[in-house]
C-alpha cells in the first residue's frame, strides 16, 4: 500500500510531463506538413511546376521560380 504513495505521484508527473511535451510539438509546428518532405524528394528541383508549388506554399521565400537558367530570359 506505502508503494501506491510512491507511484501514483510518479505517474501524475508522467501524465503531465507527456502532455506538455505534447503541447510543444503541437505549437512549435512539429506536426504541420507531414507529407511535404516526404513528397519533395521525389522532384527535380529544377522543374518549374516544382518550384512555384514550393513558392506557393512558401510565399515568404525569396520568388524560386526566376531561379532556371533560361538564356533567353534576361537575368534580374
Amino acid at each position: 500500500m506505502t508503494v501506491l504513495y510512491v507511484l501514483v505521484p510518479i505517474a501524475v508527473v508522467l501524465v503531465i510531463v507527456a502532455i506538455w511535451v505534447f503541447s510543444w510539438a503541437v505549437n512549435s509546428g512539429q506536426y504541420d506538413d507531414l507529407d511535404g518532405p516526404a513528397h519533395s524528394i521525389l522532384f527535380d528541383d529544377e522543374d518549374p511546376a516544382h518550384l512555384k508549388a514550393l513558392q506557393e506554399h512558401n510565399p515568404a521565400e525569396p520568388d524560386a521560380a526566376n531561379t532556371e537558367d533560361d538564356p533567353e530570359k534576361p537575368q534580374t
